[in-house]
């Protein structure tokens, strides 16, 4: 019976581990591919100006779209579209379209480890202090995952803060 005890928290022990390993993965990897969250924008290979417009109608931001063989495929998974967000060229949304194929959960999950699970939004994500990795689907036959920055989230809102108190001290 103690035999079994100390293998049980081993094993508990030894995922609570492997779980915090995980997100540090997150972390580390930082984006899709070699498409990194927090990088200029003419980092990515083959992007595209899509449009210009306001995040949350007060930050000025640039949506691309990225087309490039490099990104076609993980692993034999087709990828239908990739979309950047970015905010002074730097990129703090990735928005990558696939086929839909219950091998990219199971990667996503032997890579972060256990998902979390919003029901309200039918999504699975991932979280760490730096970045969010969001996984849905899109429809009846395609998958998304979108990656966001916090940081450049943070710099987009001390940017705003600091205006507002530029104006408070021209007064």
């Amino acid at each position: 019976m103690m035999h079994k005890l100390k293998i049980f928290f081993l094993l508990l022990t030894t995922h609570t581990i492997s779980f915090s390993q995980d997100l540090s993965e997150l972390d580390r990897r930082n984006g899709f591919k070699d498409i990194r969250l927090g990088t200029l924008i003419d980092s990515v290979k083959g992007f595209k100006l899509k449009k210009e417009f306001k995040e949350k109608g007060e930050y000025p931001a640039k949506l691309f779209e990225v087309e490039h063989a490099d990104y076609e495929k993980v692993g034999e998974v087709k990828v239908h579209q990739i979309e950047l967000k970015t905010y002074k060229d730097l990129i703090y949304e990735i928005n990558v379209i696939t086929d839909k194929d219950e091998r990219l959960m199971k990667a996503l999950e032997s890579l972060y480890g256990k998902s979390e699970y919003d029901m309200k939004n039918k999504t699975y994500f991932w979280k760490t202090d730096s970045l969010i990795l969001k996984f849905r689907s899109e429809g009846k036959h395609r998958l998304q995952m979108i990656y966001i920055s916090y940081v450049v989230h943070r710099a987009m809102r001390e940017d705003k803060d600091q205006k507002v108190d530029d104006i408070a001290n021209d007064f």
